[in-house]
């Protein structure tokens, strides 16, 4: 099938945290991809600088934003209290280096309102939406301006959903994904709309659910994934967890370690860092944890210092090693070489 909407038919998934930089974006653009730079957790003007700097190399690119959950700003009591008791059960592992677990932050949007009307005054070719839609209104305008929007789901109700506020194209995101889950509306009693167990098969469902562009994302680490996710429907396959050891990539060496290490033999979807469900290595914190409060961003608040801490201190046990269900399969190397494996 043809990917003449994207021009390639390899998307590198926006990775925040540091991990799409705009040196990373630029590679990729330069081995024949197409990059997307991750404005979540930082500053609109970081965000500013960053898309100057793709620009300056030349490169075609895009920009993801995380949607806020209005649900969670502020949460419900009840889940106030939850985060209180989390907070108490981190005290723990923030005294192994010395650090203090911060008070709780309830009022985080990730600057949405200013990182859109950034966008807006400076447009960019494509932009990606995560955790939630955001609203036709701003679909409309980011189109008017000039960008392609597309929305993550993660089943075919999330992609009707994102439809009717007419996106441009979907990214169909699989639970085999690593780092968070995109999903936005709770899955129906018995799984009626759960994710089956393929990526190529979620696209299936939501290619016949509508009639837009697709975006193959979960697990896919090598050629034969990618052209399974076309043959399935899909105009391109996303990747990230496959970037994630090459030197162009922005991961702490810590984390790309981790990877390649024996030591680290599955992955699961866990709330114990940020409080939104995201698939990592499982470590030390991620067994200690298994009932983390779901609240995002808070959580990602509370545990943030003890993740810095456990990097500076090299201590892959709490730090977030988020990770694909194919983390096995990723290469260290370039950019570029990781890309002629998986191009035509």
């Amino acid at each position: 099938m043809s990917h003449s909407i994207f021009g390639t038919r390899i998307i590198a998934a926006p990775m925040a945290g540091g991990t799409s930089t705009p040196g990373f974006v630029t590679a990729v653009h330069g081995a024949g991809g197409l990059g997307f730079l991750a404005a979540g957790y930082k500053t609109v003007a970081a965000v500013q600088a960053e898309i100057a700097g793709v620009r300056a190399a030349g490169a075609r690119f895009g920009m993801n934003l995380f949607v806020p959950d209005p649900a969670q700003l502020p949460p419900s009591p009840a889940v106030l209290a939850r985060l209180e008791d989390y907070r108490s059960e981190l005290e723990a592992d923030a005294a192994r280096y010395g650090v203090d677990v911060p008070p709780l932050r309830l009022d985080d949007d990730d600057h949405w309102d200013a990182k859109v009307q950034a966008l807006l005054d400076d447009p960019v070719e494509w932009v990606s939406f995560t955790f939630g839609l955001p609203g036709a209104g701003i679909v409309q305008a980011l189109q008017r301006a000039g960008s392609t929007v597309l929305a993550t789901v993660t089943t075919a109700a999330e992609a009707v959903e994102a439809a009717g506020q007419g996106v441009d194209a979907l990214v169909v995101q699989h639970p085999g994904a690593g780092g968070h889950s995109a999903a936005f509306r709770p899955q129906p009693a018995g799984g009626g709309d759960g994710a089956p167990g393929t990526t190529a098969e979620l696209v299936t469902r939501v290619r016949a659910a509508v009639g837009l562009p697709l975006v193959a994302a979960g697990g896919v680490m090598d050629r034969s994934g990618v052209d399974t996710a076309l043959a399935a429907g899909a105009q391109a396959a996303q990747l990230g967890t496959a970037f994630l050891r090459t030197g162009e990539s922005g991961a702490r060496q810590l984390h790309k370690d981790a990877l390649a290490s024996p030591h680290f033999t599955r992955t699961v979807m866990t709330r114990a860092f940020t409080g939104r469900p995201a698939r990592a290595l499982v470590n030390e914190f991620v067994r200690d944890h298994p009932d983390a409060p779901e609240s995002y961003p808070a959580v990602h608040h509370l545990t943030a210092p003890l993740r810095a801490a456990a990097a500076s201190a090299g201590d892959p046990e709490r730090l977030n090693l988020w990770a694909g269900t194919g983390w096995q399969q990723a290469r260290a190397g370039s950019v570029a070489e990781v890309m002629a494996g998986l191009l035509d």
